[in-house]
């Protein structure tokens, strides 16, 4: 017994030993890991490049309010996607347009600078996305220099047939392409696009919009904002334009030119819905002939009514792509102004139901291809979902605040007040009409049969009776005393007349 409780004893205190032993080991590896990522972050600022992380993973809460607006369902560009089983069908296409662009005799000899360049660049390359990419070097350039084949040739094939059919590839298949090209997880980094179009430009080729690679992307991408493809942004402007990939150009794209001492400022509160602001007195007017982005409020017919001007938006689901691409990009990108983000919350405020909707859509502001407005409505108010609002950065404070401050004026509360209890629909409209002639029928009424019952009425004009009647409770009952002194009066004159006949 005594033998047993010793060789138990001499079994705990050597577990114990080894517990301390083990835990001692782990203390001196977890010190050294944090140490060990000391160095990492200290030597990882000293090799910044001057091509930042721009291309972004979306963020899960995101990307659970509509995942296929962030997830290709028919292309890859890039490594975020490449090699997907359902988008493997889609490798033999581009291949088919990387052999068209340097197969030819003048860009053959330009496909070893292609090599040199991108192997010479693959560290920057991949230090534009934010996560590992786990592609082998070989593997990594292939891919680059396919999909970036890919684009430049579907670009020129675009510019070459005026942005119509497109050799190798179906009808159909363009827009949904445009589509997915666009989207935050299928981007190349603008640079090395930059250079496959460098190299394989014909030198022969006269300048101008051909030339500009920026100004082919925006042309083939902004059919997926407006309606009308139609587009004239300038070459200039489009190669001044910043632009990190496709969709931060597209983004550069459309923000609007801010001008003043304080372009952005706070923005406490957002701003109230179009069905508000109608009864409040405020005019809603489409301007197509300003930028999308750009909104303005000030005064109209007088100091108290005031005007919304706002550009004509298109909204349908690829459109809604592009929007939740670029909020997520402003999300994630640190050197970036939430200008779309803004934009889009500010939509949100005017938008809180269908007739919202249907008013905007009236007025010529907001179009749509949805089916009906609650459709609409759901989808823009999903847009900011999960999203927080940059109060501090907005370009639109002094049209929110202008419109809050007046809407917050005593004419706008009580002229809403008037119009949300009595003119809220065409039947409380005429209902209210109906009661307000019936109100003045019965005051005339009342006027007449006073004149009727009184004598000091009878001899008086309407507009005389009427005073005089609206008056009877502070002034009473008027007397005869004017009577009798028309009637002397007219004595007089009957009188001086008849002396003057004699």
């Amino acid at each position: 017994m005594a033998c047993a409780k010793l060789v138990r004893l001499a079994y705990n205190m050597s577990n114990t030993r080894k517990i301390h032993s083990t835990a001692n080991r782990m203390s001196s590896n977890w010190k050294d890991l944090m140490k060990k990522e000391l160095e990492n972050g200290n030597s990882g600022k000293q090799e910044k490049t001057h091509h930042p992380v721009c291309i972004y993973r979306v963020p899960h809460n995101m990307r659970r309010v509509e995942p296929k607006a962030y997830r290709p369902n028919n292309i890859s560009i890039g490594p975020c996607h490449h090699g997907a089983p359902h988008l493997r069908y889609m490798e033999d296409l581009k291949t088919t347009f990387y052999r068209r662009l340097f197969n030819n005799h003048a860009n053959q000899p330009k496909l070893d600078q292609a090599f040199k360049f991108l192997e010479e660049q693959q560290t920057n390359v991949r230090r534009c996305y934010n996560e590992d990419i786990k592609f082998s070097s070989d593997e990594f350039l292939q891919m680059m220099l396919v999909d970036g084949s890919f684009i430049v040739q579907l670009l020129r094939d675009l510019s070459a047939s005026e942005f119509g059919k497109v050799p190798c590839l179906s009808p159909w298949m363009l827009p949904i392409i445009r589509r997915e090209m666009i989207m935050l997880e299928n981007q190349l980094p603008m640079f090395v696009l930059s250079k496959l179009f460098e190299l394989t430009s014909v030198d022969s080729a006269p300048s101008g919009p051909n030339n500009c690679l920026k100004d082919l992307a925006l042309r083939f991408f902004y059919p997926l904002l407006q309606v009308d493809s139609d587009y004239t942004l300038d070459t200039k402007k489009a190669g001044d334009l910043r632009g990190l990939h496709f969709l931060d150009l597209l983004r550069s794209a459309i923000r609007p030119d801010l001008e003043g001492e304080k372009p952005r400022n706070f923005q406490p509160h957002m701003i109230h819905s179009v069905t508000e602001l109608i009864e409040a007195g405020v005019k809603i007017k489409a301007d197509e002939s300003k930028q999308l982005l750009d909104i303005s409020f000030g005064k109209k017919w007088g100091f108290l009514t005031r005007q919304l001007t706002i550009p004509p938006l298109y909204i349908n689901d690829h459109r809604g792509t592009v929007f939740r691409n670029i909020v997520a990009f402003e999300n994630c990108h640190k050197d970036c102004n939430p200008d779309v983000t803004t934009y889009l919350f500010f939509f949100n405020g005017l938008i809180n139901s269908a007739r919202d909707v249907s008013l905007l859509h009236y007025k010529g502001v907001l179009h749509h291809s949805l089916g009906n407005d609650n459709t609409v409505s759901e989808l823009i108010n999903n847009i900011t979902k999960e999203i927080v609002r940059d109060k501090t950065e907005s370009y639109l404070y002094k049209v929110v605040n202008d419109a809050n401050k007046y809407f917050a004026s005593f004419y706008a509360r009580k002229r809403a007040s008037l119009v949300h209890h009595y003119l809220t629909s065409w039947v409380v409209g005429v209902s209210t009409i109906g009661a307000l002639l019936a109100l003045y029928f019965t005051f005339i009424q009342t006027v007449c049969s006073f004149a009727d019952s009184f004598e000091a009425f009878k001899n008086q004009s309407f507009g005389s009776a009427f005073i005089d009647v609206f008056c009877i409770p502070v002034r009473g009952v008027p007397t005869n005393d004017r009577k009798s002194e028309n009637s002397k009066t007219e004595d007089a004159a009957t009188k001086l007349e008849r002396g003057t006949q004699f």
